[in-house]
């Protein structure tokens, strides 16, 4: 897109610089929020943001400016552990994790085989990705390296920031998809190809500890540190019957997280879907090597999988994201997660508040994706990745908004109430990428 044009929406802002805290009202200084604000972009980059009233004097006499008020716009939404290759899989009578893996996950995903099926499920997952206002992801494919190329190509199409990576799967999985001693290799030709091209990063990718053998593990530990900019994603104590089998797997680990950092797979670069059966000192652990945990609830109740602690995650100073682990996840909105993350506190005793929930979503996931410098905020020099928030989408939202005072109180519906329909728009690198069907 060429960097010189300029685009102006007026419409309220919302964005976060910081954490905002728990309580009930965020800390002074991380909200910026215009109740009437102009977003002014320059090509794919954020020029500047603040109150129309501020910035219009400073436009071009012959600005046209695209006039959003009564609409919302948020940085764009991130999700930190999703599987695109289990898109069609979604809303499978559900089974326990281990169940569910051999029953469902493994035979869609050899589909992935085919090049053609590749490609049309990258495209169909992106469009409902962009629907949901979704810009980037941290995304599995299957065990084929073709699987990783299509979607590379797909989200490089859309001038997407993706992260995503080809799973590694040398044992206890079907024939067709163990990718034996031409899993690294392939992990090393998918890489050189694409990690860094534009908006795109490579996640070195082993399924789980079961289905990877300590050499492939190792030999996952080794691209990392040949590489300090890639990022790693896997699996980690989702399931009781999961950790039982792990333990039988390496009898001579400490525990589960052991056997991950035995490979030097555990950094700031390395995101663990689940650890909800996690003790306090694996917690500090993952805490001291900067790692995070991908808090995934739609997809731990779907599964019964259990209930990740919040809070033991907070005392423990542990980072954690927020996903929505598709294809056992329920919702690729990122609302549809902030909905179940706040019904599993509740039973926890760990209220989410709306700050808490859309911080995460946007500058929260970032900044743990070490991607806090690119996107997350809407502020100057930042890409371009935003959505534009219908609150009267339903007649449901228009009712529960008359009742509403405050901000926060409007955040909250929207988290509880809203779904993909509240998505107007969707932007990213400057372009809008999706438009809501009138």
């Amino acid at each position: 897109m060429n960097s010189s044009i300029d685009t102006f929406i007026r419409a309220e802002i919302v964005s976060f610089t910081r954490d905002p805290g728990d309580a009930d009202l965020p800390q002074p200084g991380s909200l910026a929020h215009y109740s009437d604000g102009l977003l002014w972009l320059k090509g794919s980059r954020i020029h500047t943001v603040g109150h129309y009233s501020d910035l219009s004097h400073q436009l071009p006499s012959d600005s046209h400016v695209i006039d959003y008020r009564g609409k919302l716009i948020m940085p764009g939404f991130i999700d930190t552990h999703v599987h695109y290759v289990q898109l069609d899989i979604m809303a499978s009578y559900g089974r326990q994790l281990l169940d569910w893996l051999n029953d469902y996950t493994f035979p869609e995903e050899c589909r992935f085989a085919n090049h053609a099926h590749a490609e049309a499920l990258s495209n169909a997952f992106l469009d409902e990705m962009l629907r949901s206002g979704t810009t980037t992801a941290q995304v599995f494919g299957s065990s084929h390296p073709g699987s990783v190329d299509a979607f590379f190509t797909a989200c490089q199409k859309r001038q997407l920031r993706m992260l995503v990576g080809k799973v590694l799967m040398d044992r206890n999985a079907p024939d067709a998809l163990m990718d034996g001693i031409s899993g690294i290799a392939d992990s090393e030709r998918l890489i050189e190809d694409w990690h860094g091209n534009d908006r795109l990063g490579y996640s070195v990718t082993p399924r789980f500890a079961p289905t990877s053998t300590k050499i492939q593990m190792d030999a996952a530990g080794a691209l990392l540190r040949n590489d300090s900019t890639l990022w790693l994603q896997t699996h980690l104590a989702e399931n009781s019957g999961e950790l039982d089998w792990v333990a039988e797997l390496f009898p001579g680990s400490q525990d589960y997280l052991a056997v991950y950092e035995e490979a030097g797979l555990v950094g700031p670069r390395s995101t663990f879907a689940h650890g909800i059966y996690l003790d306090n000192g694996m917690r500090r652990r993952l805490a001291d090597r900067g790692a995070n945990i991908a808090f995934c609830p739609s997809s731990n109740l779907f599964l019964g999988s259990g209930l990740f602690d919040r809070e033991a995650a907070k005392q423990t100073g542990m980072a954690f994201t927020y996903a929505s682990d598709i294809g056992a996840g329920t919702d690729l909105s990122g609302f549809g997660t902030l909905k179940a993350a706040y019904q599993v506190g509740q039973l926890g005793g760990q209220p989410l508040t709306a700050w808490q929930g859309f911080y995460g979503l946007t500058h929260g996931n970032a900044k743990a994706l070490s991607l806090d410098s690119h996107i997350g905020q809407l502020a100057p020099t930042y890409e371009a990745d935003f959505v534009v928030i219908d609150p009267n989408s339903t007649a449901l939202l228009t009712r529960r908004a008359k009742h509403c005072t405050t901000l926060g109180e409007r955040l909250f519906a929207l988290m509880m109430l809203a779904d993909d329909r509240a998505i107007y728009e969707t932007w990213a690198g400057g372009i809008c990428q999706h438009r809501r069907d009138l």
